[in-house]
């Protein structure tokens, strides 16, 4: 098919063959992906990306078998992301399934210095935390006992998070990025 001028994007004829052979490469997608709405989904982006690289057909290929081809790739792709994904998905399962929460006692020693830091903060954001994080109740219920609304006190729970992730990287810094949970760095004993 000889193009007509342009080395970037695609002819006006080839977009027009390929537009009017919508519905065979829908059917072609449907086919193997198993879902219409799938299909679509793949379609779109080969025709953006056949828009964008509409200069790579050669003279003597027609736009159609070249899209076709184009096609083919992309539900290769398709299949390769969702394979990714499942496996990511099987290894997060495994993780959960293996996964144990520490007892009682074992959550005390980690949240030492997070208790010494805590103690640093201005009032009302210690009774936020201690309210929301540690004892699990609701904004509601922090709302009703300070006496301000139920926004104020998500944005109180907000600033009062910040300000001790704050604290904590500052008083231990590399253990608060990466999670310490034997924490050596002395940092909760200087805080009392």
């Amino acid at each position: 098919m000889a193009r007509s001028g342009t080395t970037d994007g695609l002819s006006p004829e080839a977009l027009q063959q390929l537009l009017a052979s919508r519905q065979q490469f829908l059917g072609f997608l449907k086919k193997r992906v198993g879902s219409e709405e799938t299909a679509e989904d793949i379609l779109q982006a080969a025709f953006v990306k056949g828009l964008e690289r509409g200069g790579s057909i050669r003279e003597d290929e027609s736009a159609v078998a070249w899209f076709y081809r184009l096609l083919r790739n992309a539900v290769i792709d398709h299949y390769r992301q969702r394979g990714s994904s499942i496996v990511a998905l099987e290894r997060f399962a495994a993780e959960m399934e293996s996964h144990e929460e520490p007892d009682i006692g074992f959550r005390g020693e980690i949240c030492e210095c997070i208790t010494g830091v805590m103690a640093t903060l201005k009032p009302e954001y210690q009774q936020a935390l201690d309210m929301v994080e540690l004892q699990e109740r609701s904004l509601s219920d922090l709302a009703a006992i300070a006496d301000i609304t139920g926004n104020n006190a998500a944005v109180r729970v907000h600033r009062a998070r910040e300000a001790l992730r704050s604290r904590v990287e500052a008083a231990c810094g590399l253990c608060a990025k990466h999670g310490c949970i034997d924490c050596s760095c002395g940092s909760h004993s200087l805080m009392r």
